[in-house]
């Protein structure tokens, strides 16, 4: 059976151009700093626990408490970022963080740090971390112009990367020089590294844009929106295909390097410095490979690739066949990520792009930290071997249900925004908050046209839904022998008027224009109000 292709565009001619602009240069910096103390966070925690009671269980925790508030937050996260003003909600995050770190970093010192603690204020870094997420993608287009998008876009991964290159590393040399809580103050610092560059940063934002959307609005918009997009929901499932069985490597790993290796803190960082050039290596070469193979094939590859990995972790114990395994399969986890961060950020539009990659951002985490989870008590239970072992069978076969479960061809779909609907006219007065509001589309089709119609209008649905209708219906009116009425409610008239200018896109239009061409006539437009004025 062969694997479709689904469109991936060319890589930018210079991966490295939004670098020169000054404002992208130093928060990428800064962010870099961020995440490279992050990723010394989690090494110094993961170490601090290897020699509790149920080391397994509580070390798998920590990359649990670190990614289960991105689960839980990252939606309401998602619709912050598009409601406030980003650049504040960041520095105060920053500072939020900045002061968790500093308090983990005493209490380590002082020798008052138990576990229960520990993976408190774990927790508590994951909260602002997952408040961080979306806001900083959200402002990417408003530091680099839109051809410098997918540029930036690749930046950010190559950042994270090197993090995961770097950071080990460094913590396990620290661990061992100079204790842990110098790990943790390290990662407090870069917390409020980033926070001046934000205060420096100065946005021009031009006046009298559109009315952001109420908090409680957004989130439930964001919602809808993933909800009854096909695409989306098959990227996600493909996501947390791969991350599920591959989150037992990172949950597992200080425990393969401590007791089936032997090989100290430091050999943990060059383990995971292991991972992370391969990271960086795949990051130089996936342009060749996506003009090779399809997203598809490549998640394929680089499941089975994983897998392999996995294995040997299970069945080798030596320090040198490890670590040149994990170099590949730091490689096929930059590949699948990438993939399919890149197929979210094409296909979904501007009005609801920072909401949309907060969901894949909680499948991602929510993945990493329920299957750390359940990998860390299979470990305890039945051991390492037997853990890693079945992780990387089952991520073998995820891998191939990419055969059954493809990402979907996009190529042809048009993302542009596209505002086609014409203003309504009332005379009635609607305040924005009126609702629920019913609208009604009278059409007329010929007898041979109707089934063609009907399987039309199944797009013009799913369109309605993913902009805010809350409930969509096609019938047939009794009265007319060649009538169909479309019905669609919609939260408030503001709702409605959001579909009217902004969050449909081209393939909207595009659905709709196919249906309407099957017509006898112009449709009818009808918008119903509640009649009890304190409803409105």
């Amino acid at each position: 059976m062969s694997v479709p292709a689904p469109h991936v565009p060319a890589p930018s001619a210079s991966a490295w151009a939004p670098l020169r602009l000054t404002a992208f240069r130093g928060l990428w910096l800064a962010v870099l700093a961020s995440n490279v103390g992050t990723w010394m966070q989690t090494v110094g925690a993961q170490w601090l626990l290897v020699d509790q009671p149920g080391a397994a269980t509580l070390v798998a925790l920590v990359q649990t408490a670190g990614m289960l508030p991105v689960l839980l937050l990252a939606l309401p996260a998602g619709a912050l970022a598009d409601t406030f003003d980003r650049r504040r909600l960041l520095i105060a995050v920053q500072v939020f963080l900045a002061a968790v770190g500093l308090l983990l970093t005493v209490l380590t010192a002082v020798g008052r740090m138990p576990p229960a603690l520990l993976l408190t204020l774990t927790f508590a870094i994951g909260v602002g971390q997952a408040l961080t997420l979306p806001a900083w993608q959200a402002v990417i287009p408003e530091l680099v112009p839109r051809e410098q998008i997918v540029s930036a876009s690749a930046l950010g991964s190559i950042s994270v990367n090197l993090a995961r290159s770097v950071g080990p590393a460094v913590a396990g040399v620290l661990v061992a020089q100079a204790g842990v809580a110098v790990v943790f103050g390290v990662n407090a610092f870069s917390f409020a590294v980033f926070a001046v560059a934000l205060l420096r940063w100065r946005p021009d934002r031009p006046e009298g844009g559109p009315m952001p959307e109420r908090f409680t609005a957004a989130l439930r918009a964001g919602g809808r929106y993933v909800r009854h997009s096909p695409v989306v929901r098959r990227i996600l499932l493909r996501a947390a295909l791969f991350v599920v069985p591959g989150s037992a490597l990172w949950a597992l790993l200080p425990l393969v390097a401590s007791r089936r290796l032997a090989m100290g803190s430091s050999g943990y960082g060059v383990l995971l410095a292991a991972l992370g050039l391969g990271a960086v290596a795949g990051a130089l070469v996936l342009p060749r490979l996506r003009l090779a193979l399809s997203s598809n094939q490549l998640l394929l590859l680089a499941g089975l690739v994983f897998a392999g990995a996995l294995l040997v972790l299970a069945w080798v114990p030596q320090p040198v066949a490890v670590t040149v395994a994990l170099l590949p399969a730091g490689l096929a986890w930059m590949t699948v990520l990438s993939s399919v961060n890149a197929a979210m950020q094409l296909f979904l539009p501007g009005w609801v792009r920072a909401r949309g990659l907060s969901v894949y951002q909680m499948v991602f985490a929510g993945g990493q930290a329920l299957g750390a989870l359940a990998w860390g008590a299979l470990g305890e239970l039945a051991g390492l071997v037997v853990a890693l072992a079945v992780a990387g069978v089952v991520m073998a076969g995820c891998a191939v249900s990419v055969l059954a479960w493809p990402l979907r061809d996009t190529r042809d779909v048009n993302r542009d925004p596209a505002s086609y609907w014409p203003e309504p006219h009332l005379t009635l007065p609607a305040h924005p908050r009126t609702g629920p509001v019913l609208v009604t589309v009278a059409y007329t089709v010929p007898p041979e046209r109707q089934a063609e119609f009907v399987e039309a209008m199944r797009a013009v649905g799913r369109s309605r839904r993913r902009t805010g209708a809350m409930r969509w219906g096609l019938f047939r009116a009794g009265e007319r022998e060649h009538g169909f009425v479309e019905v669609y409610q919609v939260p408030s008239w503001e709702e409605h008027l959001r579909q009217h200018g902004g969050r449909m896109t081209g393939a909207d239009q595009a659905a709709e224009e196919r249906a309407r061409a099957l017509l006898a006539g112009e449709p009818e437009v009808t918008h119903l109000l509640p009649a009890d004025p304190d409803r409105g």
